[in-house]
């Protein structure tokens, strides 16, 4: 848990699925089984911000953990800041090998800002090393119809993309930001927490 890096301690449990309806709770309980990152699937979470994509994702990564699978969780933005300044010290390899590596990686806020530079390309070779080797976890803001731009070469987008897509699991989400409620949400009576039992 420690080496996975999470940003706060998330878990399925605690997430409240009556808030926004369109979460898939039956769709998210199953890949919270982990056999995704057994079989080296890829999830896919997009929607706008505060719909609870990163503690989705997170959630995942902690029962993951739990059920004794390497992961590390990491922004979109870092990962490839790490990567970009890796080619300074001549430490790309050892650098890549970071966010290859792990059972299951979880990428945080792809698309949050434009790639720039070789960043596309860095983004194609996490992706290209891992599939079929290893799970894959990423959120975005953005609809996957806007990922392809994001690699700044058509081809090098077709390629990723179909990695990507190709046995993957991807869920949209949509609805009102936890961050930031309705009032008639905000002042609701807190429904009990989810009840089912984390592997251990």
């Amino acid at each position: 848990m420690r080496r996975a890096a999470f940003e706060r301690p998330s878990t399925l449990e605690d997430f409240d699925f009556s808030f926004n309806t369109s979460v898939p709770r039956t769709k998210v309980l199953e890949l919270g089984t982990c056999t995704f990152v057994e079989r080296h699937e890829n999830v896919l979470v997009v929607g706008p911000a505060g719909v609870g994509k990163s503690h989705l994702a997170q959630s995942l990564g902690q029962r993951a953990c739990r059920a004794g699978h390497a992961v590390l969780y990491v922004s979109a933005h870092d990962m490839l800041t790490q990567l970009r300044a890796s080619r300074a010290d001549n430490s790309y390899e050892r650098r890549l090998l970071r966010f290859t590596a792990p059972a299951l990686l979880i990428v945080d806020d792809l698309g949050l800002r434009p790639l720039t530079g070789e960043e596309g390309i860095d983004l194609y070779e996490i992706v290209c090393r891992r599939y079929e080797r290893a799970a894959t976890c990423i959120t975005s803001n953005r609809a996957l119809e806007e990922w392809p731009p994001l690699f700044g070469d058509a081809l090098l987008a077709s390629a990723a993309m179909d990695r990507l897509l190709h046995h993957s699991h991807v869920l949209t989400i949509e609805g009102d930001s936890y961050r930031n409620p309705p009032l008639a949400k905000r002042t609701r009576a807190p429904r009990a927490a989810l009840v089912e039992t984390a592997p251990r």
